[in-house]
């Protein structure tokens, strides 16, 4: 259930991510700006509440994202710019925080953090701009159904198809959105074209 943004718009703020110019404000920036394109391709009909408002002709019933039911659950680090921008667009929502970091020798992902609040019933949307081998994501997907959430979705900037076929094929029903799928990765598991780190790119610690 891979879902790729293919509209001019998309394909422009993701190459100027690519570009090395592009400042750490900057690309935190078009993320945030990428998430919103992303957001409202993954929110959906299921995730309207009808609520009675006070409006200028009085007053009616009309639909709302039922906010309070979203839950975004980001990877550290290089995930906050997108976090803030989901918060930024549903302030009723709620945050959860994994920290999963890959050893660079074996490529496997490691858990050695995990904040996330009550998921049960709860839609819950996992966002990390980048999907190199897939191992991070699906070891994240993993422990969240643990939780019982109502529905999982998973939002991205770029990915590799390797890393989106592993993800697919342990966790079939993920609806995933992406920006951008790239050709695959290198010999050293990174996205080519891809960003760079976009961690380092992001708070600048390159």
């Amino acid at each position: 259930m891979v879902h790729e943004l293919s509209t001019p718009l998309a394909t422009h703020l993701v190459n100027r991510l690519r570009d090395e110019a592009t400042d750490a404000e900057s690309f935190r920036r078009l993320i945030a700006q990428l998430t919103l394109l992303l957001a409202d391709a993954a929110i959906g009909t299921d995730d309207l509440n009808p609520v009675r408002l006070q409006t200028w002709r009085g007053e009616a019933e009309y639909p709302l994202v039922a906010e309070s039911e979203l839950l975004f659950v980001t990877i550290l680090r290089a995930g906050l710019p997108m976090l803030e921008a989901a918060m930024a667009l549903f302030p009723q929502a709620s945050a959860g925080f994994l920290a999963i970091k890959r050893d660079e020798t074996t490529h496997e992902a490691k858990l050695y953090y995990d904040r996330v609040p009550d998921c049960r019933g709860k839609h819950v949307i996992l966002v990390d701009p980048m999907v190199a081998t897939g191992g991070s994501l699906a070891d994240a997907v993993t422990l969240l159904r643990r939780k019982a959430p109502g529905r999982l979705t998973s939002l991205h900037i770029i990915a590799s198809p390797e890393g989106l076929d592993r993800v697919s094929a342990e966790h079939p029903d993920l609806a995933l959105y992406v920006a951008r799928i790239d050709p695959g990765l290198d010999a050293d598991k990174f996205i080519q074209p891809g960003l760079g780190d976009a961690g380092d790119r992001a708070f600048n610690t390159l």
